[in-house]
């Protein structure tokens, strides 16, 4: 009787399995419909990518459907869509009935390597470890590996949102990660100076981790890599949107907010006339705004925020007004944080955003007429600066990393960094600086502050290559051939592997009708981009 029942009940499930599995043929189906609508309906994405490249990748993924297993197209599918490289525009991993598995480990890239941040009490060995490898391979042959699933805008984007494909199963077998679709992994982890490995089981119930603004916070069944005997502001009050407190020492006020809607107890228009009045009526120096778990929101709750600051004349004041910024840092955050740029005297610390600048968002979910799949495809353009502004981020005037001991000890660096902060001999606005040498033809000056900067860490996301490229375009487009040609050879000279450095002096030497200069930076152009 047993048996029976046993054969029966195998009976079912090969049932709903079969009536949930989407045939082959109806996937092949599926992609062609997202071909044809990404082409028909959202052509504006084709910015990073050409629709001849996007129509190879996709016709490439339907040939090879019949020897994908189910999970293999939907990962495929996610390489498809990763290619707009807008991260609003994904396929989601977490919908009925394709829910994807998961490891029960949260991953974080600190400044000194990858570490296990949280993780299920079942493993306490692990939590805090250093990962050196995931099934053998060396984690940053990994992470090449997984980056193409991901639809990372830039490095920071990954290193918030896409790091943790690792704990798919399902990625891990379409990537070439494991041979098969595998139930547990093994990681090899470092602690103390010893190294060791770790078996990891799927979830049960393909339940996801229990996170707040992205960290494993340690209670219940969780444990967390930080010490519990304290806790730094920006991880106080988790139960709570924003919430500000006074320090008093320091004659400031930290307000931490990570998300841009309203708290369920306190409006935002509420919380920042409340924090805007203390200013105004007890001994406040400095303003800290600490976004750097700030995934975004709603845009249209910003403005009392920029109001706020602005008419708060005693703060907006270069050296009182500090915004913290991160690789949380993302979609109508980045428009917070793009407009406090724009219109207050904000010094921005930490590290960049995990969005572009100007940036396509507000995505609707198409659902693929088979398999009922939906993928997330961003329609509205956000422009919050000028087109020769769309940096890869928005990078802070102070850059600061935080370590792994100092996450573990609760220290943080942004914080002491901001308090540390001394105006004297630090260029807090490069390209102002850069220009004004340019104007008076202080060729000099430029390279030697440029080397000076480069070398300080303080500027380590500042983007000089690209902030050239860019005042170069400008003076492209406006016809002013011979000042871009002065900043190209500086540039060339100072960057001497930038291809589109030297693609753009073979252009302007091609405008001034020097034919075989021209043509012999194009070669150097092309050799470069080969390489």
């Amino acid at each position: 009787m047993k048996k029976i029942l046993l054969i029966l009940q195998l009976f079912l499930v090969f049932q709903l399995s079969a009536q949930e599995t989407v045939s082959k043929k109806q996937w092949q189906q599926d992609i062609r419909f997202l071909q044809k609508t990404i082409n028909e309906k959202y052509p504006f994405l084709f910015k990073k990518i050409t629709s001849e490249e996007f129509n190879t990748a996709a016709d490439k993924l339907y040939m090879e459907v019949p020897n994908l297993e189910q999970h293999e197209v939907i990962v495929g599918l996610s390489r498809l869509v990763s290619l707009f490289k807008y991260g609003h525009t994904y396929v989601p991993f977490h919908q009925k009935p394709f829910e994807f598995s998961q490891f029960p480990f949260r991953l974080y890239q600190f400044k000194d390597e990858i570490y296990i941040q949280g993780t299920h009490k079942m493993y306490p060995k692990a939590v805090g470890a250093k990962v050196i490898a995931v099934e053998g391979k060396p984690i940053l042959e990994v992470l090449k590996l997984i980056e193409p699933t991901v639809e990372a805008e830039n490095s920071q984007y990954f290193k918030a949102y896409g790091i943790n494909n690792i704990r798919y199963p399902e990625i891990l077998h379409a990537q070439g990660i494991t041979r098969v679709l595998q139930e547990s992994v093994k990681l090899t982890l470092e602690k103390a100076g010893t190294q060791f490995e770790q078996e990891f089981t799927l979830l049960p119930n393909k339940k996801g981790l229990p996170t707040t603004y992205g960290f494993v916070q340690q209670k219940d069944n969780w444990l967390s890599a930080r010490k519990q005997n304290n806790t730094p502001l920006y991880l106080k009050n988790l139960d709570k949107i924003y919430y500000y407190e006074y320090l008093p020492k320091e004659k400031t006020v930290y307000v931490r907010h990570s998300r841009v809607r309203d708290d369920k107890s306190e409006t935002i228009a509420a919380f920042y006339k409340r924090v805007f009045e203390f200013i105004e009526t007890n001994d406040v120096e400095k303003l800290i705004l600490d976004v750097r778990l700030n995934g975004g929101g709603n845009n249209y709750l910003v403005k009392p925020i920029i109001t706020g600051i602005i008419e708060t004349k005693k703060i907006n004041q270069e050296g009182k007004l500090f915004v913290i910024t991160g690789r949380n840092t993302f979609s109508a955050c980045q428009n917070l944080v793009n407009r406090l740029d724009n219109y207050t005297n904000a010094i921005f610390v930490g590290e960049p955003t995990s969005e572009n600048v100007n940036f396509y968002g507000d995505a609707t979910p198409v659902s693929l007429p088979n398999s009922k799949l939906k993928i997330r495809l961003s329609f509205a353009w956000w422009q919050d600066k000028a087109p020769w502004e769309n940096d890869q981020w928005l990078a802070p005037q102070l850059s600061v990393e935080m370590s792994f001991d100092e996450y573990k000890n609760n220290e943080d660096p942004v914080l002491k960094a901001i308090f540390n902060y001394d105006p004297k001999g630090f260029i807090l606005r490069p390209m102002e600086h850069i220009r004004s040498l340019f104007m008076k033809g202080d060729m000099a000056g430029i390279q030697r502050d440029v080397l000076k900067m480069r070398k300080d860490p303080r500027y380590q996301f500042f983007d000089f290559e690209g902030k050239f490229l860019n005042a170069v375009k400008l003076l492209m487009n406006q016809g002013q051939i011979q000042p871009a040609v002065g900043i190209l050879t500086f540039l060339t000279q100072m960057y001497p592997n930038s291809a589109k450095g030297w693609e753009y002096l073979a252009d302007c030497y091609h405008k001034l009708g020097a034919k075989d200069k021209a043509q012999e930076f194009y070669n150097k152009a092309k050799n470069l981009k080969t390489e």
